[in-house]
C-alpha cells in the first residue's frame, strides 16, 4: 500500500519540482546601445521638440540632493520592439547633453540558470541590437534636428548587456549565490555557453561588489550580472550607463586628436622648411590650439556629468565599471595624445618666433646697409 501510494504522488511531486526548477530566476535583461552623434544636444530645446522627461539618478541608499546629474539626461519612450522570436522589448531612449544617444531594450524573464546561460549567449552573439537601435536613432534625429550642435556625419556607438536578477528560489545571500552559482554568473557575464576556466572565472570575479549581505554586481567589459531589487539595479545600471557613454566620448577624442596629430606630422613633414614657409605654421599651430581647447572642454563636461560627492557605494561601484569597460584606458591614451598635441604645438609657436625674430633681425641689417650706403654715398664729393 505505502509502494501504491509512493508511486501515485511521484509523477505529481515531480512536475511540481520541474515547475519550481523552470521558475527558479525572476528578473530582466537590458541591453544598452549608445551612439556619439554631435557635440552638444540642447536638453531644454529637445524637452520642448519630444515633449519628453528628464531622468534624475538614482542610488542606492539616501543620499543628499546634491549627489545628481549635473544635467539629467531627457528620457522618451518608444515603441516596442518584437524579435523573429517572438520576445517583446521595451524601448526607450536617452539624449545626454554631450551628444549621445542611448537606446535601452528590456525583455523581462522567468526560468532556470541554463535558460538565462542560453539567452545570454543569443543575445550577446548572435541579435543584431545595434541595426534595431541605429533605426530608431535615425528616425529621432531628424525630429531632433534642431536640438543638435555640430551633427557627426559617422557616429562610434558602444553595446552592452546587463542581465538583472530580482529574485532567486530561496533568496541566497550574495557569498552563497557565489558558491553555487559562480561559473554560470561567469558565463552569463561573457555570454558564453560553455564553462570557463578558473583563471578566467577568478578574473570576472575580481569586479564583483555589493553593499548589502543580499545584493550582488558582477561586472565585466561588455557585460553585468545584477542580483538586486529594482530600486537598487537601477542605481547599477544608470552607472554602467554613464560609463558607457564616457568611453564612446573618450574614443572620439581619441580618434580627433590621432587625426589631427596625424595632419599636423603630414604638413611639417612635406612642407618646405625654409623660412616663409615657417610663418604658415602659426595658422597651424593656432588650429592644432583650438582643437586642444575643444577636447578640454567637452571632457570636462562628461567627466562631471554626474556628481557622487557623498555616495561612495555609488563612487566606488563607478570606479570598478570605468575599469573594466576601458574608460581609464581610453581617457589615459587621450591625455598622452593632448600632453603630445601641447608639446607639438609649443614646437611650431617657437618655430613661429624663432623666423619672426630672423626676419626682424633681417630688416635691422638691411636698414643699417641703406643707411651705409647713403651715410658714404653723401660723403663722396661730386
Amino acid at each position: 500500500m505505502d509502494t501504491e501510494k509512493t508511486t501515485l504522488l511521484t509523477p505529481s511531486s515531480t512536475r511540481s519540482a520541474v515547475q519550481q526548477q523552470d521558475k527558479t530566476l525572476q528578473g530582466s535583461v537590458h541591453v544598452l546601445i549608445q551612439f556619439d552623434v554631435c557635440e552638444e544636444i540642447r536638453l531644454d530645446a529637445l524637452r520642448d521638440i519630444f515633449g519628453a522627461r528628464r531622468q534624475e539618478a538614482s542610488f542606492k541608499h539616501p543620499a543628499p540632493g546634491y549627489v545628481r546629474f549635473q544635467r539629467p539626461p531627457v528620457v522618451e519612450p518608444v515603441e516596442p520592439l518584437i524579435l523573429e522570436s517572438g520576445e517583446r522589448l521595451d524601448v526607450q531612449i536617452k539624449y545626454y547633453d554631450y551628444g549621445v544617444l542611448s537606446v535601452v531594450f528590456e525583455l523581462p524573464f522567468s526560468g532556470d540558470w541554463d535558460t538565462l546561460v542560453r539567452l545570454a549567449s543569443r543575445w550577446v552573439w548572435d541579435t543584431d541590437f545595434t541595426s534595431f537601435a541605429q533605426k530608431i536613432v535615425k528616425q529621432k534625429i531628424e525630429r531632433a534636428r534642431p536640438a543638435l550642435v555640430k551633427l557627426y556625419d559617422s557616429w562610434l556607438h558602444e553595446d552592452y548587456f546587463v542581465f538583472h536578477v530580482r529574485d532567486i528560489v530561496g533568496s541566497p545571500s550574495a557569498a552563497e549565490l557565489l558558491s553555487s552559482q559562480g561559473g554560470r554568473i561567469a558565463q552569463i557575464v561573457r555570454g558564453e555557453n560553455v564553462p570557463l576556466s578558473d583563471g578566467e572565472q577568478q578574473e570576472i570575479m575580481q569586479s564583483k561588489i555589493s553593499y548589502y549581505p543580499n545584493d550582488l554586481a558582477v561586472i565585466s567589459w561588455n557585460g553585468a550580472f545584477l542580483y538586486d531589487s529594482a530600486a537598487g539595479a537601477e542605481t547599477v545600471i544608470q552607472l554602467l550607463e554613464y560609463a558607457n557613454s564616457q568611453l564612446l566620448e573618450f574614443r572620439h577624442y581619441d580618434e580627433l586628436l590621432t587625426r589631427e596629430l596625424q595632419s599636423v606630422y603630414d604638413f611639417m613633414d612635406h612642407g618646405k622648411t625654409g623660412i616663409l614657409a615657417r610663418w604658415r605654421t602659426a595658422k597651424r599651430a593656432t588650429r592644432l590650439h583650438t582643437v586642444l581647447l575643444d577636447v578640454d572642454e567637452l571632457t570636462e563636461r562628461a567627466d562631471n556629468a554626474i556628481k557622487f560627492l557623498s555616495d561612495m557605494f555609488s563612487a566606488r561601484l563607478y570606479k570598478v565599471a570605468a575599469s573594466k569597460i576601458g574608460v581609464t584606458d581610453y581617457k589615459d591614451l587621450v591625455n598622452q595624445k593632448v600632453h603630445t598635441a601641447e608639446e607639438l604645438y609649443r614646437f611650431m609657436v617657437d618655430q613661429f618666433h624663432q623666423s619672426r625674430a630672423f626676419v626682424l633681425e633681417l630688416m635691422v641689417v638691411i636698414i643699417l646697409i641703406i643707411d651705409l650706403i647713403w651715410l658714404f654715398k653723401g660723403a663722396i664729393p661730386i
